[in-house]
């Protein structure tokens, strides 16, 4: 069964510092794009981050460049976030995502995207 499964989330104050993991498996992601979703309550899924097939280009929303690190192990199949000086704002439910075409240029639109996991909640307080 090839899924992506996250791991990583919780409740931190604000300022804090948490790191998302996500881990492929039932095939090899290492030709594709993967990224970072987010969806807060009674708000639509949105781009966070993502990361070329190689690692060596990134994107980051606005919201959070230089706060946010995307990066990937292509021998693990894993895709992480680490996420520092957090806001109440970045409360929501962290999506992992792959987008299925092959050595495609980093794309934020969520509809490029074919396979999703669960999601890990984070939680931010004040």
């Amino acid at each position: 069964q090839v899924q992506l499964v996250e791991s990583g989330g919780g409740s931190v104050q604000a300022g804090g510092s948490l790191r998302l993991s996500c881990a492929g498996s039932g095939r090899t992601f290492v030709r594709n794009v993967m990224g970072w979703f987010r969806q807060a309550p009674g708000k639509e899924r949105e781009f966070v981050a993502a990361i070329s097939w190689s690692g060596s280009n990134t994107a980051y929303a606005d919201s959070v460049k230089g706060r946010f690190t995307i990066s990937r192990d292509n021998v693990k199949n894993t895709v992480s976030l680490q996420m520092n000086s957090l806001k109440p704002e970045d409360t929501a439910v962290y999506y992992c995502a792959a987008d299925f075409q092959i050595f495609s240029r980093i794309r934020q639109a969520r509809d490029e995207y074919d396979l999703w996991g669960q999601g890990t909640q984070v939680t931010v307080s004040s």
